[in-house]
């Protein structure tokens, strides 16, 4: 029919099971990756500040207090101008709890957690940005698989600063 959508690329592995206990590299970009959660302040190769906006005060804030029914810990993060890297673990007990305690059964323990994120930091930027597009739909995710990857990934979410402008996510301006 020429009238069907395009399929769209599925974003998760196929087959994995997203509740499974471990750990998780998690980027969500903001909607059409406009700076507006933070600042680079410094010279490159020197050690570059992050300045959070409101807005990214306020994704800070809800990063750091999800609440513990999600069953999920977050490692490492690190708040750009146009995207968010975590790290979020799973242990087996908050898994169990969380599958069952949520009415939405049927998403994964990282797709609630994601949800929550954006779902909140929406609610209260809107309450001083009324008509703002804050996220892009959907997010990245890696599986950590061992020891290596994650320490790769500790160090990247680290760095990450200091290469903004080489990132693949730069963008100049606001």
């Amino acid at each position: 029919m020429a009238n069907e959508l395009p399929k769209r690329k599925p974003l998760r592995l196929p087959y994995f099971d997203y509740n499974t206990p471990g750990a998780y590299f998690i980027t969500i970009c903001t909607h059409n990756r406009k700076n507006m959660f933070s600042r680079i302040v410094g010279a490159i190769h020197e050690s570059p500040v992050i300045e959070l906006t409101e807005q990214g005060k306020i994704v800070d804030k809800i990063i750091n207090h999800l609440p513990s029914h999600l069953g999920v810990q977050i490692e490492r993060y690190v708040i750009m101008p146009n995207h968010i890297h975590l790290i979020i673990m799973i242990s087996c007990t908050e898994v169990f709890r969380a599958i069952h305690e949520s009415p939405l059964r049927s998403r994964s323990v990282i797709s609630k957690t994601v949800g929550y994120i954006k779902m909140n930091a929406s609610k209260e930027i809107h309450l001083q940005y009324e008509h703002t597009n804050i996220w892009q739909r959907g997010f990245h995710d890696h599986v950590i698989r061992d020891q290596n990857d994650y320490e790769m990934i500790v160090k990247y979410i680290h760095e990450n600063p200091l290469r903004w402008q080489y990132d693949c996510f730069y963008t100049e301006g606001e």
